[in-house]
């Protein structure tokens, strides 16, 4: 009998347990068994493994080999235990010293051929087996870019299984900590001054960037609510190398390799605009089986753009409720429960009536006021009364888009992104001793308490709460827009011009 053990780390979100990979070789009738609760792709293993060990050249004795997955209450996911497996034989075989495993995760798929491949949440994995103590990892080499951005662990990458077993038992001499890579703005070919002629709307823009603010477009189809709403990612402070990270950790868990550029990861905070027929499991997160993150998710620190949002699933808006106030989501399945940050700017945009047109100075409307007043219904709700700012588009004539060119004075991207970050070190350190991080998660108690106006800066914004133009959840929004044109222009306390155009940023709640 032989006995031989080897790591892996089972996901669940971002978070993991350490799974002890125990092998026996017994001298029973031969065959393969796999236990420990894994599913459909990880059953499958016992082929894979079995034909990448013979294919590079390690014959397996004819005999019961068995694979416990332990603890066996922890659901396993995917192909990434097969190397773990395949070394646990090797070592139960002595084809590797069992001493050469005790502080090493193994992450990888195999090939039948030998070859290691890459799976999706190296990055996660890999982050999970630091806080679990381990210092060593072996990857495939074409992930092993991936795995370096955790700083503090030692990366054992190679190409196939012969190769990493070879570099085990006599190339340690090899294994060398590789620095930890600092992440890198990507530059956007979009500017904030390809916008024209919208200037009200562009300093609603860097308001939301430097608060943090939600914030909404009603206009005609050509207005450029698009071209705003994908310019707001390009005026966001870069993220911190935390940030950067924890961001790159959510892509890698779905293969997404737009936030990593080489070895490096990008600081640009992300920007994800699903179409209005997507599902809630790929927007909220969710699926069969694993829990998956959803395009909330993946603009964790960036933007969420729903275009048209009035043709999305009632259910799909409802569910942003809660991620838009706690800054992550909890998706429970019956196979266990993950939780993924969700900390993002709601963009939303839509048509002021199903044709489009109404309000338009060119072309007439063809709807109805009964179907005009159901089509903007559907912007209103609990979601719509946690936006901070509520934007009238109109498009711009062409006399006007003309000499806004010819002037060419518009506002460039990296001048805003100066303001925004500004302003944002302003708010910063006004909350520092508080568990706010931007102007849009400040309290009602505290904006009442230790942020308190003084009566003359208000009186304009109690009058519209006394005439019921505003409701006291839009009182305490109008607050918090204006605290942030204070930061923009420089202000210690907003005074009553500022509140003035926060109401008019915020709009009626009528």
């Amino acid at each position: 009998m032989a006995l031989a053990k080897s790591f892996a780390v089972s996901l669940m979100g971002l978070e993991g347990a350490q799974i002890e990979v125990e092998v026996d070789i017994s001298n029973s009738l031969p065959g393969f068994v796999l236990v420990g609760l894994p599913d459909a792709s990880l059953s499958e293993a016992a082929a894979r493994v079995r034909a990448a060990c013979v294919n590079s050249g390690f014959e397996l004795p004819a005999k019961k080999i068995t694979v416990n997955l332990s603890p066996a209450s922890v659901p396993k996911f995917g192909s990434s235990f097969d190397l773990a497996i395949a070394l646990g034989i090797l070592a139960a075989t002595k084809k590797i010293k069992q001493e050469t495993l005790s502080e090493l995760v193994c992450i990888g798929e195999l090939g039948l051929d030998g070859s290691l491949r890459r799976v999706n949440g190296v990055l996660p994995l890999v982050l999970q087996a630091k806080k679990l103590g381990f210092t060593k990892v072996a990857v495939p080499i074409s992930a092993s870019s991936e795995a370096n951005l955790v700083e503090g662990m030692t990366v054992v990458a190679a190409n196939s299984l012969g190769s990493l077993v070879a570099l085990l038992n006599g190339a340690s001499q090899e294994i060398s900590q590789v620095s930890v890579p600092e992440p890198t703005s990507q530059e956007s070919d979009l500017d904030l001054s390809d916008v024209a002629g919208q200037p009200d709307a562009i300093f609603a823009m860097l308001v939301a960037a430097a608060g943090r603010h939600n914030i909404s477009m009603v206009g005609s189809p050509g207005a450029g609510k698009t071209m705003l709403a994908e310019r707001l990612p390009t005026i966001l402070p870069e993220l911190n190398q935390e940030q950067a990270i924890e961001v790159a950790a959510i892509h890698s868990l779905v293969g997404s390799g737009q936030v990593f550029s080489g070895t490096a990861i990008s600081r640009s905070p992300q920007f994800q605009a699903p179409h209005h027929s997507a599902s809630m499991a790929s927007v909220i997160g969710g699926g069969l089986g694993l829990p998956r993150p959803g395009a909330i998710s993946l603009a964790h620190h960036g933007v969420l753009f729903l275009d048209e949002i009035t043709e999305f699933q009632n259910n799909v808006l409802q569910s942003l409720r809660e991620p838009l106030e706690s800054r992550k989501i909890t998706i429970s399945r019956s196979a266990g429960q993950a939780i993924y940050p969700a900390n993002f700017q709601l963009v939303v945009a839509a048509n002021p009536c199903a044709c489009g047109n109404y309000g338009s100075a060119k072309l007439p409307c063809s709807c109805s006021v009964v179907s005009r007043q159901k089509y903007l219904n559907r912007l209103k709700g609990p979601l719509f009364d946690r936006i901070d700012l509520r934007l009238q588009i109109q498009p711009v004539g062409t006399l006007l888009n003309k000499l806004m060119q010819d002037n060419n004075s518009a506002m460039t991207s990296a001048q805003a992104r100066l303001l925004t970050t500004q302003a944002r070190l302003a708010s910063r350190e006004r909350l520092s001793k508080t568990r706010f991080e931007s102007n849009a998660e400040v309290s009602a108690s505290y904006l009442r308490g230790k942020l308190k106006l003084s009566p003359s800066s208000t009186k304009s914004l109690v009058r519209a709460l006394d005439k019921g133009l505003i409701s006291m959840r839009g009182y305490d929004r109008c607050l918090r827009v204006a605290w942030t044109i204070a930061d923009i222009e420089g202000a210690t306390s907003p005074d009553e011009s500022m509140v003035a155009r926060a109401m008019t940023l915020r709009g009626a709640d009528a």
